[in-house]
């Protein structure tokens, strides 16, 4: 888990460089000469939704999404109660991934058929992170379920 989270990391870590890069660049470009590079506005679009879904994977396992901890926080001294809740919980994540990876699906087919304006890569590459990262969370929280994970209720002290 610890290599998938490394890789997850850097892959954010070179959107993010590339797409500063490229924004310097072309703002440097602009202002200094008058011109600037077409591409690097899509391309950083790109690379933005990409690194977005990218840290949605990487926070799932880590356990940092957003969490409702109170209640599961009060059922603590009750096992049964807060294990059935735990399971409940875990088949609302994998019935929302299944939800965005349908419709994500749904977009990357229509986006097979048409190309970005100016760098002309198919426009299936943008909604095609959402499908990744909702198949790797519904991954992980069925993994959750089978093995009996419990909940993390590690930020339990903060507002929530």
């Amino acid at each position: 888990m610890n290599t998938l989270r490394r890789v997850l990391h850097a892959a954010m870590a070179a959107c993010l460089a590339l797409m500063a890069t490229l924004v310097f660049v072309n703002v440097v470009l602009r202002y200094g000469f008058g011109s600037g590079i077409a591409a690097s506005e899509e391309l950083s679009r790109l690379l933005f939704v990409w690194m977005v879904f990218i840290g949605a994977t990487a926070a799932y396992p880590a356990g940092e999404h957003m969490a409702f901890t109170s209640l599961a926080e009060r059922l603590r001294g009750r096992p049964g109660a807060l294990a059935a809740w735990t399971v409940f919980i875990r088949l609302l994540v994998l019935l929302a991934a299944v939800l965005v990876a349908w419709g994500a699906w749904q977009q990357v087919l229509v986006g097979l058929g048409s190309r970005s304006v100016v760098l002309g890569y198919p426009t299936a590459l943008l909604p095609l992170p959402a499908l990744l990262c909702s198949g790797a969370i519904a991954a992980f929280a069925l993994h959750e379920l089978i093995t009996r994970r419990p909940l993390h209720l590690g930020h339990a002290l903060e507002a929530e």
